[in-house]
This record gives structure tokens, C-alpha cells and sequence, in this order.
């Protein structure tokens, strides 16, 4: 299983059920909070000397006046920031009062701000539901310009732990220690660029505390996929690992239906053709002669090719004219599995289709805003929430692409990929995830398996090409020798 992400509502529950159940104090979790973070501190810049400390009114600044605290008892030059007092009596307010108490100071931030090795955010937990500003702002703003390494506890400040949006302005961190559990929002989205390094602490509360949750989503895991696929037989022969069709390649785009049909040949299909303009064919078979392509131009020339795929791949350079609908309808009237990307899903974003069983859809976060008849804005508010009704719409297993790409099932199982990096913004990328999804399928594996399954493999052998070629430059064909190297792995690490 992979490792379980939750939602803020769902951490605070399982605070809750710790101190009802298990009868830890509030206050014994702040201080376990503290002792966590001071060893992420410590192990990580073990020179530092100064500490700043930047508290908020809840229990997040709690665990930074007792971190604050802990560094002093340890003979660091340590010191508080604090724009407001604790909101209420409770354990943020003995957390304070048992910093004031050990002569340490709080600091108005309106007086500057004073130099530091290592800078602590503590503003905001989990809570925070609205856009930052004022003071907070400020701070935040001064954190950042600083230039000095920064431990978020918890959450980034600024960062929606659901979403992982920014709320107007966030800390960015070298590294972040979260309690208790992990936070969806963390794995997706602009928190990417916020959380840094990141550690959880479980503040040591037994496994059973959650036996009984049910986690919002899961992190995929690498090493269990590579089991879904077995061995192959020594006697195995093409015929038993699937025929994938990949449709598309409108005129001055055969490149797309180009890298779609080799990302699944590479990813272990069987056999692999290609229905695309008769002006693609002759660089098809120079550039990659194992794929058997075909000059289509109407229905009658489609037909045999449908009956004989196991798995339709659809919309690498497909366009929107009269032959890219016409292959659109076809495709959906076969009854074939489909694996629909890019123009794939803009034809059927324009009219109510019922999809074939096993189906999976890739979009991007404007497809996807087409898909559900909104935009890319309203997707990246809350891409888990968007992928789900995606997947519930269509009844199909749905890749929405991104930083933290998630595959959301339509009975609402989300799973977050945490690989890829930013060469991954480059044209092909996608061409590439929809064969490799469509092989997996066409070789046996569900939709639901396919797509994670495919996810993980183009995000890991994305990671694999940009650590040999960096990242700016990255094409989608450097991918092929670390696919095939990656598919063929048995017990790939996490």
C-alpha cells in the first residue's frame, strides 16, 4: 500500500482521537512536535547557532514557542517573533507562557528583523482557510527575502494543506516537518515549490490510532506496480501482450502519433499500428519500422485496424477537423478500451459521450476545464476535487497531469505521483504517458492499475533522463532508454 495522505479535517480527527482515546494531552503532543522538529534542526544544519522563530496565534506557534525553547535549554542564541498572542487559553498559551517563563523574549515584528542561521516558521498550521495578509504577510515576505535556510513545522505558512495552493503568499522552506500525518496538499501543486524537503513525525502514536482512518489518498508505490506485470514465459510470443492502435497524427503532427506508438512499444505491448494521414507513413516506418503504419482516410480503411487492437490510444496530433471526428466517433463506437489525450478530449468535451469500459482520460488542467465545462483556474483550485468529479462524469479512471499528478478512480480512490520534475514541460510528454498507459492495458492490467502504473513509469524514467541530461533541454524521446530500463525492473525502489 502506498503511503496514506489525508485531508486537514482528517489530521485534526486523528489529534483528537489521540488525546480523547489514548488520553495524550494537547500539550504532550506540542512538546513531541517541538522535540521532532529541533532533531530535523539539528540534523540538518547542525552548525547553526542564531534561530529566529516566527509564531502565530494557534497551536502551529505553540510548537514554535516550545522549539524556541528546547534550542535555548541547548545554549542556541534563540528568539520569537510573534504578531499576536494566542487566540485562546489552551496549549498554545502555556506553550508561551513556559517560553516567557525561561526569560526568553518575544520580539515585535514591527521592530525588524533580526539576523539568523535558521529562520522557523510557525505562523500557521493547517487551518488556515483565507488569503494572508497584513502582518502575517509581511512576515512571510521577510522570511522568503532573508536568504537563510527556513524549517516550516507542519505546513508551509500560507500553503492550503487540502490543496496545496498558495493563500495569497507562502514561506518557501528548505524543509518541512509535518506531525502526525501526512497532508494531501503537500504532494500537489504550488506546495511543491514550498515544502522543501520534507519529514514526517508521527509523534509517536501507535499504528492503531490509524487502523480505523480511511486516507483521503495514497502516494504511489513503485515497488509494489512492478509486481502487477508478471515474468514473461519462455515460450511467450507477441500475440500475448496485446496490440495497441494509436490514432492520430493530423497533417504536421505525425511526430505525436510517432512518439505515443514507440512509448508503448517500449512499455512492452506486442504489437503496436498506427492510423494516421497517408503523408505520416513513409517517415513512420524510416524513423521506427517496428510500427506498422497505416494511411487512414476514411471508416473503411479504420475498421479492420479496430478489430484487431486490444487497446486504442487516441489524440496524439489528432486535431478537431472532419477526419480527426470522424476517427474520434469510430474509436468510441468500437467498444475498445481507449486511452484518450490531447485532441481526444477536446472532441468529446464537446458533446455527452458514454465511454467503453476500462477507459482512461489524461487531460491537463485545461482540458480537464473543458471536460467539466469550467477552466484551468477553477481545476487548479482543488485538483483533487476535480479529478474526482472527472472520474464520476465520465465513469473513467482520470489522469490529471501536473506537478503531483493524480489518478483519481470513478469510485473516488485517488492516487498522487510523487516523481517528475519541470524538464517534463516540454511538447511529447504527454504523447508519451498515453502509450505507455495504453500498453500496460493492452498486456492485461486494469485501467486503474494501467494508469498508475503508466504514470509512475514516465514520471521515474523522466527523473532518470533529466539526472544524465538536466532538466532544460529535456526532450520527450530522451525518455525511451530509461522506460524500457524501468519496465523491465523488478523491485524498483520508492
Amino acid at each position: 500500500m502506498g503511503i496514506r495522505l489525508y485531508t486537514a479535517v482528517q489530521v485534526r480527527a486523528l489529534d483528537r482521537e489521540a488525546i480523547v482515546s489514548l488520553g495524550i494531552s494537547g500539550h504532550v503532543l506540542m512538546q513531541r512536535a517541538a522535540a521532532a522538529a529541533w532533531r530535523v534542526l539539528r540534523a540538518r544544519w547542525p552548525l547553526a547557532r542564531r534561530l529566529v522563530v516566527v509564531c502565530g496565534s494557534g497551536n502551529n506557534g505553540g510548537d514554535g514557542y516550545l522549539l524556541a525553547a528546547t534550542a535555548r535549554e541547548a545554549r542556541m542564541d534563540a528568539r520569537v517573533i510573534a504578531p499576536v498572542a494566542p487566540r485562546n487559553a489552551g496549549d498554545a498559551v502555556r506553550a508561551r507562557l513556559e517560553w516567557l517563563a525561561m526569560g526568553g523574549a518575544i520580539l515585535d515584528p514591527e521592530a525588524g528583523f533580526p539576523e539568523a542561521d535558521v529562520y522557523v516558521d510557525a505562523l500557521f498550521g493547517t487551518g488556515l482557510t483565507r488569503p494572508v495578509e497584513g502582518t502575517a504577510r509581511a512576515l512571510i515576505d521577510a522570511l522568503n527575502a532573508s536568504g537563510r535556510p527556513i524549517l516550516a513545522l507542519d505546513v508551509p505558512s500560507g500553503i492550503d494543506a487540502d490543496t496545496g495552493n498558495v493563500q495569497g503568499a507562502a514561506v518557501r522552506a528548505a524543509a518541512t516537518v509535518t506531525f502526525v500525518a501526512h497532508k494531501r496538499g503537500l504532494f500537489t501543486g504550488p506546495a511543491l515549490n514550498h515544502r522543501g524537503d520534507m519529514t514526517l513525525d508521527t509523534l509517536g502514536l501507535p499504528d492503531e490510532l490509524y487502523k480505523n482512518s480511511h486516507p483521503d489518498a495514497r502516494l504511489m508505490n513503485m515497488r509494489r506496480m512492478t509486481t502487477w506485470l508478471p515474468l514473461r514465459r519462455r515460450d511467450a510470443h507477441k500475440g500475448d501482450f496485446g496490440h495497441v492502435l494509436a490514432i492520430g497524427g493530423e497533417q504536421g503532427m505525425g511526430g505525436a502519433i510517432r512518439l505515443c506508438g514507440e512509448a508503448a512499444l517500449r512499455s512492452g505491448a506486442g504489437l503496436v499500428s498506427i492510423a494516421t494521414r497517408a503523408e505520416n507513413v513513409i517517415a513512420l516506418n524510416a524513423a521506427r519500422p517496428e510500427l506498422m503504419a497505416h494511411g487512414v482516410k476514411d471508416n473503411a480503411a479504420l475498421l479492420p485496424l479496430l478489430q484487431r487492437a486490444t487497446v486504442i490510444a487516441l489524440g496524439p496530433g489528432l486535431g478537431q477537423g472532419d477526419w480527426s471526428r470522424m476517427l474520434c466517433q469510430a474509436a468510441l463506437a468500437s467498444g475498445k478500451p481507449l486511452v484518450l489525450d490531447a485532441d481526444g478530449l477536446n472532441l468529446i468535451a464537446r458533446k455527452s459521450v458514454q465511454l467503453p469500459l476500462h477507459s482512461v482520460l489524461t487531460p491537463h488542467p485545461g482540458e480537464a476545464g473543458r471536460l467539466l465545462g469550467s477552466d484551468a483556474a477553477t481545476v487548479a483550485r482543488d485538483r483533487f476535487a476535480a479529478a474526482r468529479e472527472l472520474a464520476r462524469q465520465y465513469r473513467a479512471v482520470v489522469v490529471l497531469k501536473g506537478a503531483g499528478t493524480l489518478v483519481a478512480h470513478p469510485e473516488g480512490e485517488i492516487a498522487v505521483c510523487p516523481w517528475g520534475n519541470p524538464g517534463m514541460s516540454s511538447g511529447g510528454m504527454g504523447d508519451l504517458l498515453t502509450g505507455v498507459i495504453a500498453s500496460l492495458l493492452a498486456q492485461g492490467l486494469n485501467a486503474w492499475r494501467a494508469a498508475r502504473f503508466g504514470v509512475g513509469l514516465h514520471a521515474r524514467a523522466a527523473d532518470a533522463a533529466a539526472t544524465e541530461h538536466g532538466e532544460a533541454g529535456l526532450l520527450a524521446s530522451d525518455l525511451f532508454p530509461h522506460l524500457h530500463n524501468l519496465r523491465n525492473a523488478r523491485s524498483a525502489d520508492d
